[in-house]
């Protein structure tokens, strides 16, 4: 009787345990994921979205199978030279939302391994690190626009713009 007590109270503990992180896994809310269509022979293109986070909280990766190498990146202009490169992380401040756009912040996919077309859907999982160093991640379906879709062009072939030392 001792050890099925010690059973059922292990697995009350695990179906909290489990219900608690599933729980603060979906924590961050997601709004309007796109990525950016490409060309034939493109192997880089970016993927866009609003992230809202009810802690601080920071993106510190990405994944995806459509990419060998997915990073978090920023744009900003120098001297009539638009800059792109790497991040480590990006905050993510309580309540506040936080935009993924052309031209600024986004999720750099590269490497890709096949064209992405109009109306298809990218899976993405976003690594997330809350304040006390806890990472979590969580699965978003970022839909595929056209290459002039989305707003301000934002180029990812190798146009207008410094990788700063990037391979891709």
């Amino acid at each position: 009787m001792n050890t099925r007590h010690h059973r059922i109270r292990n697995a009350v503990a695990a179906a909290i345990v489990a219900l608690t992180s599933a729980a603060w896994a979906q924590t961050v809310q997601v709004d309007n994921p796109w990525v950016r269509g490409t060309v034939a022979k493109q192997n880089a293109t970016g993927a866009f979205m609003r992230l809202t986070a009810p802690e601080p909280m920071r993106l510190v990766g990405a994944q995806s199978p459509v990419a060998g190498v997915v990073e978090i990146h920023e744009m900003t202009m120098d001297k009539d030279v638009m800059r792109m490169r790497p991040i480590p992380s990006l905050p993510l401040p309580a309540g506040q939302p936080v935009e993924l756009k052309p031209g600024g912040y986004h999720v750099m996919l590269m490497d890709l391994k096949r064209p992405l077309a109009a109306g298809e859907t990218v899976p993405l999982t976003l690594v997330l690190e809350n304040a006390a160093g806890q990472r979590l991640t969580q699965d978003v379906q970022a839909k595929v626009q056209a290459l002039g879709g989305g707003g301000t062009a934002m180029p990812h072939g190798h146009g207008m713009h410094d990788h700063a030392g990037h391979k891709h």
